[in-house]
């Protein structure tokens, strides 16, 4: 089966076209399928099954109605419309296992090729969480980007109010390795370029950037440990950390971070790490939650793809004891902000899924001034959307912004 994924660089002329799936799937027979055997590997996935030709209009309102699957008889082409979009991934991988089909891939939307300056449009992961329907941005919350650094001077961070700090020895903040400006781009980045869509979760919340990474990529505990305290006495309200290293199984967690996290949650910062990238799932290795974010005062963060299914590389919940993972949020073909001069970029990790959770924690925090430290947490993973695998692929589920004006 086909790994269906975002192209890996940006393109400026193209990137606001990239597929967008529908959440239906395409379904193409064999040209020796015969009608019968179309219709009984289609109904075998449920629902009723509409059998029409291309020219009959009437049948084709029937795609309307979400429980039908429309087969279109003389090209052998059927629309199949899962119940669920999340079980979309494993119903194609059990058609493609039918010896009438030819191939089972999503059904993508199709754009008018002209320049796109929609700005009410968003990436994937900012309407997965929820984030683009919610009537909330951020606004007076704090979130904490504790990696690269920063480009500072990206045309979607001016105007908005960042403090940015760095622990590494002999470096600014500025981000030459680009990691920690995508991620703060996916936290709460404001679109001000022509033509780019919303890939800022929480939009107007503050920004604080603790470079604890250095430019090559890679930083001491000490440095990190650092900027998380940094992070906690300038009374952030999340931290985000796309960052850590990887644990064996039956691994112990690190008391270190278990106390600085509960001193966290106490003063009302909410920690999130990344779960980490060590996982091969095509080959059936899972990797445990990596430290720091397998410590039971940090919130876990696992990777989803389009399809709402355990990114092949997300590492999973496999040692008690707090290295359970707790959440997930998108983490595949995530767009966000480049440092200069390439200002944009599509990055895969466990490292992208971290600051979608984050800026979602951040939509929930400005809700109501209360909802800071434990209570932040109870009611993020309280809110979360329940998905259709094992907890120790996605935990608890996908992260959920709030919808309305209610109370929690």
């Amino acid at each position: 089966m086909q790994n269906y994924e975002f192209a890996p660089e940006y393109d400026p002329i193209l990137d606001h076209l990239r597929p967008r799936m529908t959440g239906n799937i395409i379904v193409t027979l064999h040209e020796g399928a015969t009608p019968s055997m179309a219709i009984d590997a289609l109904s075998n996935m449920g629902g009723d099954v509409a059998v029409t030709t291309l020219g009959d209009n009437a049948q084709l309102r029937l795609r309307a109605d979400i429980n039908t699957t429309v087969f279109f008889e003389d090209i052998g082409v059927a629309f199949l419309k899962p119940a669920k979009v999340e079980g979309a991934a494993s119903i194609m991988a059990s058609l493609e296992q039918d010896e009438a089909v030819l191939d089972a891939r999503p059904e993508f939307y199709f754009f008018a090729l002209q320049e796109f300056r929609d700005t009410s449009d968003s990436t994937w992961g900012v309407g997965a969480t929820g984030a683009l329907q919610s009537p909330y941005t951020g606004k007076g919350v704090r979130i904490a980007i504790l990696d690269t650094g920063i480009d500072l001077n990206h045309p979607d961070f001016q105007g908005k109010r960042i403090v940015a700090q760095s622990f590494v020895y002999g470096e600014t903040v500025d981000d030459l390795q680009g990691h920690g400006t995508h991620c703060a781009g996916t936290a709460a980045a404001r679109s001000n370029s022509p033509g780019v869509p919303r890939y800022g979760v929480a939009p107007n919340a503050d920004l604080y950037v603790g470079k604890v990474l250095n430019n090559s990529g890679y930083g001491t505990e000490e440095d990190i440990l650092a900027g998380m305290e940094w992070a906690i006495a300038e009374r952030c309200d999340v931290i985000s950390m796309s960052l850590g290293s990887p644990v064996q199984p039956r691994m112990h967690f690190s008391e270190v971070y278990e106390r600085v996290a509960r001193e966290g949650l106490e003063k009302g910062t909410l920690i999130l790490a990344a779960a980490g990238n060590d996982s091969r799932r095509a080959f059936g290795a899972i990797a445990p939650v990596s430290s720091p974010a397998n410590t039971p005062s940090i919130i876990s963060v696992g990777a989803v793809d389009p399809m709402y299914g355990p990114a092949p590389f997300s590492n999973g919940g496999i040692n008690p004891g707090g290295g359970e993972l707790d959440i997930v949020a998108p983490g595949v073909g995530v767009f966000s902000s480049a440092p200069y001069p390439q200002h944009y970029r599509i990055m895969d990790g466990t490292s992208m899924a971290c600051p979608h959770a984050a800026g979602v924690a951040a939509l929930w925090a400005e809700t109501d001034p209360k909802l800071r430290g434990t209570k932040l947490r109870d009611t993020l993973i309280k809110n979360l959307r329940a998905l259709p695998y094992n907890v120790r692929d996605v935990g608890r589920g996908l992260v959920r912004a709030p919808l309305g004006r209610r109370s929690v």
